[in-house]
């Protein structure tokens, strides 16, 4: 474990807050001093109570009553104005605790390699980001006020209990004791556990729910329901499962807990006509008037050390989640930096899991490749086979477990990140256009782009017919009154980016998977544009995408199979020729079926 790890887990939290955590501690000192202030107003009116008493039923002879009123005022603004700047200080150190980590997370993930985020859903990292550090703010801004409060109230209670009274004090006792029995296994370590596992399975509904909102246009495009998204739907139900199971299982102790918070008068009032029954004095009266005035301060007491303990347990979740984030360790960067000599790109003998194993079987084994630079090859074969695995080593998505990559001559490692990134462009069969201008989307490619240069890149990737549908042109905000895209003009305008980019390294990864025939066209033009004297690497299922290029090497359970160029594979008779014959049947079968209709 490491030393901020041994630390405690509340120090951990509270050192986000910077020096503005000794706003918090300042407001913890100040939490304690109204709480006590807040009690002594019971006392004085205690005194009132007795001195009327006393004197009963000639009121008029009280004494003093005027002052116990005064004192008993004066404490409660004490305490008020106590409650309201300590109040200040835990918010101020409470903002800027949250502030600090969700900057702590974000700057962190960018140093974070791609591949990461592909087992990280954006859903699930935001509700870690947005919606843990929300719950830190609101332990620390109001919970961590009230915990101070809670401390200190039990012991002033306890003295105050047994100060006039000690028979109706042991009497209060009981419920008391009886409220910590039935709270405690509501808090245990079992608990703590059934909590986090709670946030997991909300977590990944939350995950889940994104990935869904993102896929309507593809849901409605083909007709399909909700249900054609098991995962979400999956994600629902195991929520709601363990949600109502785990309602179910404090149902006893919860009640239980309700009972005994409000169960003082059921054991006051009995004792107190049993004892006044054999005590007729005045000063008893006045110490029951007390205890049945101070006895409602206990339930709000125990509710609230309740409130704070659940609170708490939801804040050190949400802390093990940013912390998960912080103790994802990037690839580590090259010492030395070196430029690659020339673009041109090559696998010796690389083994890769994506998790530590020691099995004889890879995701990747032995595979060994080489790219010329300027030169076209494709990676076709079945799903699954680690075709998407080899184009995401190069740009270090994830470093390789045995073997080396290289490009230029130069392993990956040994390249900076910004160099090795400056040197490759990417276009997914996902695209991802942020909510922002079509300018904006594209510009991105390439810092200090110019408007025209950006026009440039549009017309090259086929975009103009796009654009001039658009009620504000290049400056039409994706997303925005009504304005949408289809999947595929959505990844010509991420071809336009790599255009701007001008990459000498490419690599298409499905490009046209999702496209229908006419966007396919145009992506294939605007694929013929960006892959000019350029190192290409494609992906595809769609033989007819691969056939010209300069090599195919043919990938199947992690390993390379063939390798070669379209005419000599097919005559191999082997998995790329029955893949190709595979691919002509479908194309006559689906010629056939639009004949028919």
């Amino acid at each position: 474990m490491s030393k901020t790890q041994s630390k405690n887990k509340f120090i951990r939290l509270l050192n986000f807050s910077g020096n503005y955590k000794y706003l918090s501690i300042i407001g913890m000192v100040l939490s304690a001093l109204s709480a006590i202030c807040l009690l002594i107003p019971f006392i004085y009116i205690w005194d009132v109570v007795n001195a009327l008493l006393t004197v009963a039923p000639d009121f008029t002879k009280a004494q003093n009553l005027g002052e116990y009123a005064f004192n008993a005022f004066l404490f409660a603004v004490l305490g008020i104005a106590l409650n309201f700047c300590g109040l200040m200080g835990t918010h101020l150190s409470a903002f800027k605790n949250e502030k600090n980590m969700k900057d702590a997370a974000v700057k962190h993930l960018l140093k974070l390699p791609l591949g990461y985020f592909s087992n990280h859903t954006s859903g699930g990292l935001r509700k870690v980001i947005d919606y843990s550090t929300a719950k830190t703010e609101t332990f620390l801004a109001h919970q961590l006020f009230d915990l101070t409060g809670a401390i200190v109230t039990p012991i002033a209670f306890l003295i105050l209990l047994f100060s006039f009274d000690w028979i109706l004090g042991v009497v209060c006792l009981i419920p008391i004791i009886l409220c910590f029995l039935f709270m405690y296994p509501m808090f245990s370590k079992e608990s703590q556990n059934i909590m986090a596992e709670y946030q997991m399975y909300l977590e990944k509904m939350n995950g889940e729910a994104v990935e869904y909102v993102r896929g309507i246009p593809v849901t409605k495009a083909f007709q399909q329901s909700v249900y054609s998204f098991k995962n979400f739907i999956t994600a629902i139900r195991n929520y709601g499962k363990f949600s109502a199971e785990y309602s179910l299982s404090t149902q006893l102790p919860m009640t239980a807990f309700t009972v005994s918070i409000n169960g003082f008068f059921a054991l006051l009032i009995p004792a107190g006509i049993l004892l006044a029954g054999s005590l007729v004095d005045v000063k008893f009266f006045a110490n029951f008037m007390f205890y049945i005035i101070f006895t409602p301060i206990c339930a709000v007491m125990m509710n609230r050390i309740m409130t704070v303990s659940q609170d708490w347990m939801m804040a050190s979740y949400a802390l093990d989640g940013i912390e998960a984030i912080l103790n994802e360790k990037p690839l580590p960067e090259a010492i030395n930096p070196q430029k690659p000599k020339n673009h041109s790109i090559s696998f010796e003998g690389v083994y890769f899991d994506y998790d530590d194993t020691d099995s004889d079987e890879h995701i990747l084994n032995d595979v060994n490749l080489k790219i010329d630079e300027n030169d076209s090859v494709a990676l076709v074969g079945p799903s699954g086979g680690g075709k998407t695995t080899i184009a995401s080593l190069i740009p270090r998505f994830w470093d390789v477990k045995e073997g080396s990559i290289k490009v230029g001559d130069v392993d990956v490692r040994d390249i900076s990140t910004r160099e090795l990134m400056e040197n490759i462009s990417f276009v997914f069969q996902n695209t991802t256009l942020f909510k922002d201008s079509i300018y904006n989307n594209v510009a991105i490619g390439r810092k200090g782009a110019s408007r025209q240069d950006v026009k440039k890149a549009l017309s090259l990737a086929q975009c103009d017919d796009i654009i001039s549908e658009l009620p504000d042109g290049i400056d039409t905000v994706i997303g925005s009154e009504g304005t949408y895209l289809s999947g595929g003009q959505q990844q010509r305008i991420a071809l336009a980016r790599a255009i701007l980019k001008d990459a000498p390294i490419i690599i298409l990864d499905e490009a046209t998977a999702l496209a229908d025939p006419e966007n396919e066209y145009m992506i294939q033009k605007a694929i013929s544009e960006i892959t000019k004297d350029k190192t290409v690497i494609m992906i595809a299922h769609r033989l007819s995408t691969v056939r010209n290029v300069d090599k195919i090497y043919v990938i199947d359970n992690g390993r390379i199979v063939e390798e070669g160029n379209h005419d000599s594979l097919v005559e191999e008779n082997g998995l790329y020729s029955r893949m190709w014959d595979e691919f002509n049947q479908s194309i006559q079968w689906k010629v056939k079926s639009e004949v028919a209709l």
